[in-house]
């Protein structure tokens, strides 16, 4: 590699280095962990949340047992207008905060497009559950097929091909290489 005063490392040295040798140059020029996020802190912060995901999904089974045996099979719902205003006003904003971040290309938008489509499988999942499997489910079942879940996949797929994009051209990733081999950075 050359040495220059202004610039040690020329374009063309860059271009010349393998993807293992890119990478380690990434890991060594990143700013120290220690430094953004103390280690006790991180440690502490992980530890919680890793016990309250797995309490969480230990105790939701017995609970959804519970509710299976439970439940009644019919329900007169109260405040049924601001559960779904509500639930669709949340819906446009985040499918309008998705479009702003991808007008702005943030990386952001990957977090406002996979909870947009999440939302979107709720919408339909609810909206087909709750007609009356009648003539009532004509409408919610084709909104579903034909718009939701079509746009779900799109805005979850999109976030994760974002994301498989950043972590590749990071060298963070191999191409082609199965997204769950991408590790939390140390």
């Amino acid at each position: 590699m050359t040495e220059h005063a202004d610039n040690p490392l020329s374009d063309a040295d860059i271009a010349e280095l393998t993807p293992v040798q890119r990478r380690d140059l990434i890991m060594r020029l990143q700013r120290p962990l220690d430094d953004v996020f103390p280690p006790a802190l991180a440690k502490r912060m992980r530890r919680i949340r890793l016990t309250l995901m797995t309490g969480s999904s230990i105790v939701l089974i017995p609970w959804v047992i519970y509710l299976g045996f439970t439940l009644p099979d019919n329900y007169t719902a109260h405040n049924w207008p601001a559960t779904w205003v509500g639930f669709d006003g949340l819906l446009i904003a985040f499918m309008a905060t998705t479009a702003v971040l991808g007008w702005l290309r943030r990386q952001l938008v990957l977090l406002t497009a996979f909870t947009t489509g999440v939302l979107l499988v709720c919408d339909a999942w609810f909206d087909i559950l709750t007609s009356d499997f009648g003539q009532d489910l004509t409408v919610p079942l084709v909104t579903a097929v034909l718009v939701e879940l079509p746009l779900a996949i799109l805005m979850i797929t999109g976030a994760i091909r974002i994301l498989r994009l950043t972590a590749t051209r990071l060298w963070f990733l191999e191409p082609g290489a199965p997204l769950w081999h991408l590790p939390l950075l140390p």
